[in-house]
């Protein structure tokens, strides 16, 4: 598993959400914000190999990126926000980063797990 994964759960459809593509990106100094994994989140809403194999979690900015509007389109609904963009601070790179999110058409909320 890597040191960054999420979970997606569908509070509308009381499911998780499979199929969600979503992007992790670093915050660089000098270049701004750079994409370095990707993936789609499993039959169980998971995706447990965000951060590239072999890549070392730094300190830093990181975003998470969710492609909804692909998500719900897969289910025949409309959603207000196209994208969910969760930006969180690592302030030890020894510790796991569980990054979940509850979806809905219409709202979002999300949270530090374990």
């Amino acid at each position: 598993m890597s040191a960054i994964t999420t979970h997606v759960l569908d509070t509308s459809q009381g499911r998780p959400a499979a199929g969600v593509p979503v992007a992790l990106e670093v915050l660089r100094v000098e270049s701004g914000w750079e994409q370095i994994g990707m993936g789609e989140t499993d039959a169980d809403g998971r995706l447990r190999e965000l951060l590239p194999p072999g890549d070392v979690l730094v300190e830093g900015m990181y975003r998470i990126n969710f492609d909804t509007v692909t998500y719900f389109a897969s289910l025949g609904v409309e959603g207000f926000y196209p994208v969910v963009s969760i930006v969180f601070a690592v302030r030890d790179a020894g510790q796991h980063y569980h990054v979940p999110l509850l979806l809905s058409p219409y709202g979002y909320s999300t949270y530090r797990g374990s």
